[in-house]
């Protein structure tokens, strides 16, 4: 009989000694906690290893299907349409992107699906204070209690409906956070109407000072204000913004607002990363286990089947798909040949099944290393050679995938943006 005491308690050992290898900083995601660990142990002591199996792909389930819903509003004019198309990675003209017009185009919340993540949903609120909605009424109407959190833009002041609104969400316990749209036109403006020449960073400290003066006045202290331009989203307060959603919410929303992100920078991938590499081990530990349980024709074929799965996800991750890469040739205006040129890893050029019996059976380095910690701990793995093998090739298999996936996707978004001299 496995000793199962001892094993929860050197494998709770093994996650930190995980943990600290893998250098993962001060995010608030773990491979496995307390609670689902002591779940665990139930599930293994009421139903074996087929248990384990369900309890872990319930937990791998929950993660990946966690739903984020983001309100985004202000005044007619403010681009609440266009902001919300920059966050989903769409232009304005773009099938399923959201109607851009000089007048106010919403009048009831309109809902849009993220193209890669059917569980982020953006949504257009009406404008505050048209003749549609009143501002004492607007909670009600958009049905406030479906979203996670709000955010308000505006593109000069932040006026009285702005104060008002944010004064009403914080009561009812909702964030709010306050962006500042079409900061690249005042800065374009300011600039020019100067003789001599002006700081960009001056000027939009001017600009963030007068709107948190401005909020102060209101009895509105200590409010986040961000300055984006949804034309260029990646620019001006965009990391600041990233790094607050980062902070503030809650794990798995986190996680779901993090992959939804367009990769704009170096930062938002290695991110990417290592989110994604904090999952390996519940995958592992499925593969494993799968190809422990002695039930005819599920093993093998299924690991690898879930395996095909995943490397795919990971290939839309990193936006090195079909589809990504074209949207991401049109932005940049390089053809989508000249952006597949810079891609090193097969499995940013095609995955099948060959590629991924091939990579299982050369699964070598860092992710091998840190298999071994687990596997040599887990009484599981000791009593089924199979079982142990298929969790270390597909930790260090996956392990290396996303490295090699994170490296082309860098490459790609170099390539893209830079100027031929």
């Amino acid at each position: 009989k496995l000793d199962f005491t001892q094993l929860l308690q050197n494998l709770k050992e093994d996650v930190r000694t995980c943990e600290r290898s893998r250098q993962f900083s001060n995010q608030d995601y773990d491979i496995i906690d307390e609670k689902e660990i002591e779940e665990i142990r139930t599930a293994y002591e009421s139903g074996g290893v087929p248990a384990v199996v369900t309890r872990i792909q319930h937990s791998l389930d929950i993660i990946l299907n966690t739903k984020l819903d983001i309100a985004i509003t202000g005044e007619s004019g403010a681009g609440k349409s266009s902001f919300v198309n920059a966050l989903l990675g769409l232009q304005d003209d773009e099938p399923g992107a959201a109607e851009v017009g000089v007048v106010e185009c919403t009048r009831a919340p309109q809902e849009y699906i993220h193209p890669k993540y059917s569980n982020v949903k953006i949504w257009d609120l009406p404008g505050i204070g048209t003749l549609m909605f009143k501002a004492d009424e607007y909670l009600e109407l958009v049905h406030f209690h479906n979203y996670d959190f709000f955010i308000l833009l505006a593109s000069e002041r932040f006026k009285e409906n702005h104060i008002k609104l944010a004064k009403d969400i914080s009561k009812q316990g909702k964030s709010f956070y306050f962006v500042r749209t079409k900061v690249d036109n005042d800065v374009h403006s300011m600039k020019r109407s100067r003789k001599q020449a002006v700081d960009e960073e001056t000027i939009l400290e001017t600009i963030r000072k007068n709107c948190q003066e401005n909020l102060v006045k209101e009895g509105l202290e200590n409010v986040k204000v961000f300055l984006l331009s949804s034309h260029d989203l990646e620019k001006y307060d965009f990391q600041r913004f990233q790094e607050t959603m980062e902070q503030e919410l809650p794990g798995h929303k986190k996680r779901a607002f993090l992959l939804s992100l367009p990769n704009l920078s170096e930062s938002i991938i290695q991110k990417k990363k290592l989110l994604l590499g904090q999952e390996i081990f519940k995958i592992a530990m499925i593969s494993s286990l799968v190809a422990a349980v002695p039930i005819p024709g599920i093993a093998f074929v299924c690991d690898i089947s879930m395996l095909l799965a995943r490397l795919s996800t990971y290939r839309k991750d990193f936006d090195l798909d079909e589809e990504s890469l074209t949207r991401l040739a049109e932005k940049s205006g390089k053809s989508v040949e000249v952006l597949k040129s810079v891609i090193q890893s097969p499995l940013g050029k095609a995955i099948n099944q060959d590629l991924v019996v091939h990579m299982l059976s050369k699964a070598t380095g860092t992710g091998l290393v840190v298999a071994n910690l687990f596997f040599h701990r887990i009484p599981i793995f000791g009593s089924v050679a199979a079982g142990g093998i298929a969790f270390r090739a597909t930790y260090a298999m996956l392990t290396q995938a996303l490295e090699d996936l994170a490296s082309d996707s860098q490459r790609v978004l170099v390539k893209a943006f830079e100027t031929e001299i």
